[in-house]
């Protein structure tokens, strides 16, 4: 335990012994290092920063909360959760939003990139990966930070990119929405068409006098004994062609009668499903509320040069010592086998 405190003190008192000894050397290199690195962190361009936070809205389906009498736990004014979240990051990842920003800024030009490159796309997409960044943050929102030479166009590009957003979920909502609304209609129109059918031939059964099977019957049976009692035989001859004809077109009727309510029944449902994904297809809610627009910077926010020419002349100056100190160390080797060679 006291030799490593006596190693410890010996270690400290020699690096203290090789500053003092070597102290010119060392301040030529860190004044180099100094000199080196404000001349450095001047040549990097300044960039900007500017950012835009928004929480994503809940996925809750516009048509069944608007247009139906359905409760929802979650409303449409509600913030959305992890699951909205992960969406979020995905779609502000996206090549669409990336490839719309890169064309409307003309990034190849704005970022001094040579078209002419070889991987042009491969190093465009670098640097903008280096200046647009997408966090989560601890509340459940999602942070856009966009860094640019230029304050203003920091700004306007985080806004961007926020706004579409909302058009990229509106377009993937839209295609989706049109597909569904086109299967629900097929299936109302032939639907539709089934139930004409059946109302088709109900009619013309009724033009054949079937109308009501049940209170007819009673009725023409009633009236068919009556006549025949009296001896009417035209009467008789009359009302028999029609209990013939409700005996031979009865159970059909009553058929028809009943499947054309349980398809009305049917039509009734694709109807308001049409109805919702209409509604689905019209609505133009958007997916994220911004809570933070993008505004220009009045500040630098990269590079910090302090911290680059602090940085740079503090790990010089360890460099220079570690170096100092190994010579120092080679030189005592080299002492110590000279003066055990003349022992010898």
């Amino acid at each position: 335990m006291y030799e490593s405190d006596e190693k410890k003190e010996f270690n400290a008192s020699d690096v203290l012994l090789l500053i003092l000894k070597r102290w010119k050397h060392l301040l030529i290199v860190c004044s180099v290092a100094l000199v080196a690195s404000v001349v450095v962190s001047f040549c990097i361009p300044e960039r900007y920063k500017s950012t835009v936070v928004l929480y994503p809205a809940n996925s809750t389906s516009v048509s069944q909360t608007l247009a139906t009498d359905m409760n929802t736990e979650r409303g449409l004014l509600q913030l959305g959760e992890n699951e909205e979240v992960e969406q979020m990051m995905q779609m502000l990842q996206s090549n669409d939003i990336r490839n719309r920003i890169v064309e409307k800024y003309n990034l190849i030009e704005h970022y001094r990139i040579d078209p002419d490159t070889k991987y042009l796309y491969t190093k465009l997409y670098k640097k903008y990966d280096d200046n647009v960044k997408f966090s989560r943050t601890e509340y459940t929102s999602v942070k856009i930070e966009v860094l640019d030479e230029s304050p203003d166009t920091a700004a306007l590009i985080a806004n961007d990119i926020s706004y579409l957003l909302d058009t990229v979920y509106s377009r993937m909502q839209r295609e989706r929405a049109y597909k569904a609304l086109k299967i629900v209609e097929n299936e109302m129109l032939e639907q539709e068409a089934l139930v004409k059918n059946i109302s088709d031939s109900i009619e013309k059964l009724g033009a054949l006098g079937v109308i009501e099977v049940k209170s007819q019957t009673e009725m023409y049976s009633e009236q068919y004994a009556i006549a025949l009692a009296s001896g009417n035989t035209n009467k008789t001859n009359e009302l028999k062609s029609k209990l013939d004809t409700l005996a031979k077109y009865g159970g059909a009727h009553t058929m028809l009668t009943t499947q054309l309510k349980e398809e009305v029944q049917i039509l009734t449902l694709r109807k308001n499903k049409y109805r919702e994904a209409k509604i689905e297809l019209d609505q133009d809610l958007p997916n994220a509320f911004i809570v933070n627009k993008a505004e220009k910077a009045e500040k630098k926010s990269y590079p910090i040069r302090w911290l680059i020419v602090l940085t740079s002349v503090l790990a010089t100056f360890l460099l220079a010592l570690i170096v100092f100190a190994a010579i120092e160390t080679f030189k005592k080797k080299d002492i110590n086998n000279l003066s055990t060679n003349k022992d010898s």
